[in-house]
């Protein structure tokens, strides 16, 4: 089950660490390059409190987001505990996974929500999760290496965090129903041309480019930056929250569904899937 409560991390169970420096970035990086650094309710619960550290720490101007390893993130980590969300009925399983999945968007909010603006970097595989992380940030640069996907119906799943509905908000609808339909895959370049990434780089100079943007912002006046985002997210936005809501019930209908089950064995197995639609 998911951990609501705990606001400590165990030594050696980090998913994402923190550092913030003199320069005014507060750098996270999400840290388990072994797991491909793949997404987990634990990655959800400390992400939130990692942001809310952020949040109100004066020295904090801007925020880089980055990876360790080959992969921003591949994804949700089947193999992780308290993956499944159980209930002693169907319409309890359904009522505690659509919580569950509101209880996420309440915690990628705060990072989509941050006062400072968020430059992400990121590389090799950014899918499901990883991508709608990315998706979060004001700011995108990707290695000529990245990878983008939203494989979730491929295994009977809706799209979890919003992250089809920011694709068409910046891409457009027909877009956002290509890639969240098909779960296809595209490189860097398709991403910069629908405008998913601002910039594009190799993979050794990502960093260094995505942190000098992150600098540039810090430089600036902190109230007048801060205002700026607030001012275009507020635009960009209208509708979000109805929206992320239809979102939550979508998944906790799908992720306690037969073709859920079916989708994530056959994932496992290497096979194909046999959806029979219930």
């Amino acid at each position: 089950m998911i951990d609501t409560t705990s606001t400590d991390i165990a030594e050696g169970e980090e998913r994402l660490r923190l550092d913030v420096g003199a320069d005014g970035l507060a750098v996270l990086t999400l840290c388990r390059p072994d797991k491909l650094n793949a997404w987990s309710w634990e990655s959800t619960r400390q992400l939130g409190l990692l942001a809310d550290r952020i949040r109100f720490d004066d020295r904090v101007r801007a925020v880089l987001l980055r990876a360790e390893g080959r992969s921003f993130c591949a994804g949700i980590d089947v193999t992780a505990p308290g993956g499944a969300i159980t209930g002693r009925s169907g319409a309890e399983r359904v009522r505690n996974y659509y919580e569950g999945i509101r209880w996420v968007h309440e915690r990628f909010r705060v990072v989509a929500g941050l006062p400072q603006p968020v430059v992400a970097a990121v590389q090799g595989h950014c899918l499901g999760f990883g991508f709608e992380l990315a998706l979060m940030a004001d700011i995108r640069v990707a290695a000529d290496d990245a990878v983008f996907a939203l494989p979730e119906t491929g295994v009977g799943a809706a799209v979890d965090a919003g992250g089809d509905m920011r694709i068409a908000r910046d891409a457009g609808a027909g877009w956002a129903k290509l890639l969240a339909l098909t779960g296809r895959r595209i490189d860097a370049a398709t991403a910069e041309r629908l405008r998913l990434v601002q910039l594009v780089t190799s993979v050794g100079e990502l960093e260094a480019t995505a942190r000098a943007i992150a600098a540039e912002i810090a430089a600036n006046a902190p109230l007048a930056v801060q205002g700026v985002k607030r001012d275009i997210d507020a635009y960009a936005d209208r509708g979000m929250p109805e929206a992320l809501d239809r979102a939550a019930l979508a998944t906790a209908i799908t992720l306690t569904s037969d073709d859920s089950r079916e989708g994530y064995a056959a994932k496992a197995a290497r096979r194909a899937p046999r959806f029979e639609g219930h």
